[in-house]
């Protein structure tokens, strides 16, 4: 039995997904589907709309066989530990390739550039020159990449495909990539007929506005109790005004937990705060990721501490997926947690904690706890 992974938030899982998850079983039909999926955050610093359980239940009635959680300390962060975290935990489970949504869709031209910045002596040293003229790290990566290759790679699936392919290269892992075309722009705020953005779609949802052509029917029915970042911002504002040191949290440096404490006294939600902070050195996401950080107490001692796969904790499996575990569990070098118990790993334990934090501004805060708590596994429903 083999297997083809994923790399995924699914905040939401949309008709953009499931095309990619149907290519996918048209060219290999054989093989079984592993999604590594964030938690309850993003990797853009973000909420999930929708919490890990319900989204890995919708990831498996729509023709995924295996959803394996990639832990908060990896999940948050900018693209390249991102991309370590998932490859890892995907190598671990012995998956034979990995395929990822691309804009160029042009394999070749993502190895080169990863060759150079693997290989070239030059390239951090460019990165280092465009960053001190005020740059921030991915505009200063694209314009170093275009100096020594010609080639110009800034769209977001593309740098993230990028990040995937240097781990694997970098960790000499046995497992091989692939791309599929992306069929719709990453960051578009437009809804664009059947497929469209998970950005345009949770902005539908925020508006209450209509996203039944746009997601599976069979996916519908959870659109409640939705969580997004603006609501967790009195929450932040208090940390920020009585934290002393903002310095020690992750991604917070340079200063700007100064300009945060100046700023934030003036801003009347997350929006505000984001713009005020925003500079050609901070890009949005960077900043939602510092203020995430802030938000559930990450700092940059547990980041050190947490900084590799030690368990799989599994979010949802079919019964091909649980065959498939159970055909590689003896070759596994870290346990699988299917179930929490007392003997917890310290990120196992975080992860907890950033739970309660994701649940407080909500009516169902106990419940929302106590999901973690629960058997969560084989419980993909059938597609309608």
């Amino acid at each position: 039995m083999k297997a083809i992974g994923i790399v995924a938030e699914y905040n939401p899982f949309h008709n953009g997904h499931l095309y990619q998850i149907n290519k996918i079983k048209e060219k290999y039909p054989d093989h079984i589907i592993v999604v590594v999926m964030t938690g309850n955050y993003t990797e853009r610093g973000e909420v999930s709309i929708l919490d890990k359980f319900t989204r890995s239940k919708i990831a498996l009635a729509n023709g995924v066989d295996l959803v394996v959680e990639l832990p908060f300390p990896f999940a948050t962060q900018s693209a390249d530990i991102f991309a370590y975290g998932a490859i890892t935990i995907l190598e671990k489970l012995h998956v034979e390739k990995v395929i990822f949504g691309s804009e160029s869709d042009n394999v070749k031209d993502l190895e080169e550039i990863v060759d150079c910045q693997l290989n070239n002596n030059e390239f951090d040293k460019l990165v280092h020159v465009y960053s001190k003229f005020g740059n921030n790290y991915p505009t200063s990566l694209s314009l170093a990449l275009k100096d020594l290759t010609g080639k110009v790679i800034d769209t977001p699936n593309d740098l993230l495909g990028i990040s995937y392919i240097k781990a694997i290269k970098q960790n000499n892992y046995k497992i091989k990539y692939e791309t599929i075309k992306r069929t719709n722009n990453y960051h578009s705020t437009e809804i664009n007929n059947e497929i469209s953005s998970a950005t345009s779609i949770r902005n539908a949802l925020k508006n209450k506005e209509d996203i039944s052509a746009l997601v599976p029917n069979n996916s519908l029915k959870y659109y409640k109790n939705l969580h997004f970042i603006e609501d967790y911002y009195s929450y932040l504002k208090y940390k920020i005004l009585t934290d002393k040191d903002l310095s020690i949290y992750q991604t917070v440096s340079e200063g700007i937990e100064n300009l945060m404490k100046k700023e934030i006294i003036n801003c009347n939600n997350y929006y505000e705060l984001i713009e005020k902070l925003q500079s050609k050195r901070y890009t949005t996401n960077k900043i939602q990721r510092m203020l995430l950080h802030i938000l559930v107490n990450f700092t940059k001692e547990e980041a050190k501490q947490m900084n590799n796969i030690t368990y799989l904790r599994l979010l949802g499996f079919s019964n091909t997926g649980r065959d498939y575990l159970n055909s590689i569990k003896k070759e596994l070098d870290i346990p699988i947690i299917s179930k929490i118990n007392r003997n917890k790993d310290k990120m196992l334990e975080y992860e907890i904690e950033t739970t309660k934090i994701y649940a407080l501004p909500y009516n169902n805060y106990l419940e929302e706890i106590n999901k973690e708590y629960i058997n969560h596994l084989n419980k993909g429903e059938e597609n309608d």
